[in-house]
């Protein structure tokens, strides 16, 4: 493992060698235990999309590690005016001990990878949102305690965030439905990812039917950042596509419910549903810090 560029680049064997590794760093914040893994390290973290979550998460996580975190704004950068991003990533790998970027293309970030030689993570982009998930499948351990013989469900656009759960559900062994309006479906290297696991994947137009039986439901904002400007053609595309009362009925009794936030209230989830568990909710929120600090460890400690 030298970089976390997507979801697909982990087996089963390093995604739950990360999250023991979250577990344990978790543990030993919350027992004060100090675990400073990178002591005298720093990670660049470029922002070519804003963040609240991403960007506290890994600076406050370096700090605990005994490093540095250096905020790099695309405007800050020579790369905001067209420096190739080859170049930069020879120039920061000189200066910097690893890379986060939160950026619109999945090709910029291999392209880093490619070009430099510190490790880089992938803090979102278009196509996946590797992070968030690691931290979606530390929550959904915690709560359900194992990942063999769960349904995982995700419900609304099939945008970065259902790509990573896809390709990271089907990893681990869980079964899972993502229900999708037609043109909005994930991406098509995902589905042929998921051909792999025949039986185990279902894509589907009924959000009730992708709730059957689930152990866990996800969803997303309609509309994501950059795409603001399609927010009513979404806002009616995706009306129905709503975790709410009937499709909690739908899944299992015991089933926990996330969301990577920020959370459009009434529009793909109800605020009922969204403060029956909230507590799920903010787990996960919290889970981005311990599984970002993994991950750091294992890319920068060697």
């Amino acid at each position: 493992m030298k970089h976390l560029l997507k979801m697909s680049d982990l087996s089963k064997i390093e995604i739950i060698e990360i999250l023991n590794l979250a577990d344990q760093l978790k543990y030993e914040l919350k027992h004060n235990i100090p675990h400073r893994h990178l002591e005298g390290k720093t990670l660049g973290m470029i922002f070519q999309k804003s963040s609240t979550r991403t960007r506290v998460s890994f600076e406050t996580g370096m700090y605990q590690l005994g490093g540095n975190a250096l905020f790099l704004s695309s405007r800050d950068l020579q790369i905001g005016r067209g420096e190739p991003v080859q170049d930069t990533a020879r120039v920061l790998s000189r200066y910097l001990d690893g890379i986060m970027i939160r950026t619109f293309e999945q090709k910029e970030v291999e392209d880093l990878a490619n070009n430099g030689n510190i490790p880089i993570i992938n803090g979102l982009t278009d196509y996946c949102h590797p992070c968030q998930v690691l931290a979606d499948l530390m929550t959904i351990r915690e709560y359900k305690g194992q990942f063999d013989g769960l349904k995982m469900c995700y419900i609304g656009d099939g945008n970065n965030m259902a790509n990573s759960l896809i390709v990271g559900g089907l990893t681990v062994g869980m079964e899972v439905s993502c229900a999708c309006p037609d043109g909005y479906r994930p991406d098509q290297t995902v589905l042929d990812f998921a051909k792999d696991y025949e039986g185990k994947f279902t894509l589907t137009e009924s959000p009730l039917e992708a709730a059957a039986n689930a152990d866990v439901l996800f969803t997303d904002v309609w509309a994501s950042m950059g795409q603001e400007g399609e927010a009513e053609i979404r806002r009616k595309a995706f009306a129905g596509y709503q975790i709410n009362d009937e499709v909690m009925a739908a899944a299992k009794r015991d089933a926990m419910v996330q969301h990577c936030l920020p959370a459009h209230r009434e529009e793909e989830i109800t605020a009922k549903v969204f403060e029956a568990h909230a507590d799920e909710i903010f787990d996960e929120a919290e889970n981005r810090l311990h599984a970002q600090k993994a991950v750091m460890v294992k890319l920068m400690k060697n």
